[in-house]
């Protein structure tokens, strides 16, 4: 089966497991929720290959990250999500917060049926992506300097089930499980901050929403937080006075200029970087094309 059909065989389980629960109106919200690009799924099938067995795990891994995203855009009051109007922009946010717990609800119920090594490998995960979910609100009220925070709460949010995914690969192909784990921890790691960064460096229209929307947000992410340990006294005051603020284009030039001189965005490009390195030396033996393929398109982006 080729990449594509195989995908397209994920969104259809999918759109089976909704179906199945024989309400029309979960169905037609379901319609309306972006699969996106599913690096989840083509990372486990990178590694086990196509089988009825890892399709369906690709599917339950999907239904828990669109779910996730539904309380995501609910959390930060999202309008869009892939350049499309979001769940809760379409039908509130009551509806969105509830499809997002059917879709969790109906993911661990099909997960339920699987051995218990993935089972618990999975449901670990997604405690801890909830956990992530509320360090990221939490961190998000007031200016972050800690960079250990950071990578914690990343680690969490993001690459914990990436993780998780490349684990359930390596198990389904008998591969090590450890060696697989620290590529996918390093790949969510790696592919959370160079979305950060491209959060400053991209502009309004290749985003989608503006430029610097992080900071407003409250998000101090890794090139903030390299900034200011680097900033004299002064200049740490101002940095810290625009989090959580509607930023004009002068306070905006302010501190990319800063960015520039302090070469932060470079600095967080080259952990990255390093992240993928480490990656893709664990699983060196297996020599996977494809993963290191996965790796260098996340990475080597246009910034």
């Amino acid at each position: 089966m080729s990449n594509e059909n195989s995908l397209k065989m994920i969104d259809k389980i999918m759109s089976d497991f909704i179906s199945e629960l024989g309400y029309s109106v979960a169905d037609e919200m379901f319609l309306h929720v972006s699969s996106g690009k599913k690096l989840r799924s083509k990372l486990l099938l990178s590694i086990a290959g196509d089988s009825d067995n890892s399709l369906k795990i690709c599917a339950i891994i999907e239904l828990i990250h669109l779910a996730s995203l539904l309380h995501d855009d609910v959390i930060d009051d999202a309008d869009t999500r892939r350049g499309k109007p979001s769940i809760n922009a379409l039908f509130g946010t009551k509806d969105a917060v509830m499809l997002g717990d059917i879709l969790y609800s109906k993911a661990f119920y099909e997960l339920s049926k699987i051995g218990t090594q993935i089972s618990s490998i999975i449901s670990d995960a997604v405690v801890k992506l909830s956990i992530g979910e509320l360090m990221d609100v939490r961190l998000g009220e007031s200016f972050n300097d800690d960079s250990k925070k950071y990578m914690q709460m990343i680690y969490y949010k993001t690459a914990i089930l990436i993780e998780a995914t490349a684990r359930c690969g390596a198990i389904l192909a008998g591969y090590d499980e450890n060696k697989f784990g620290l590529y996918g921890k390093n790949l969510g790691l790696a592919f959370q901050i160079i979305d950060d960064v491209l959060d400053i460096t991209q502009d309004s229209i290749k985003l989608g929403k503006p430029s610097l929307n992080d900071y407003k947000e409250g998000k101090t992410t890794l090139p903030y937080i390299h900034l200011y340990e680097n900033l004299n006294k002064d200049d740490k005051e101002i940095l810290r006075s625009y989090h959580l603020k509607e930023l004009d284009d002068n306070q905006k030039a302010w501190i990319k200029q800063k960015f520039t001189e302090f070469k932060s965005i470079e600095i967080s490009i080259q952990n990255a970087k390093n992240l993928g390195k480490e990656a893709i030396e664990a699983i060196s033996e297996y020599e996977n094309e494809k993963l290191k393929e996965i790796i260098v398109s996340m990475i080597d982006r246009e910034f």
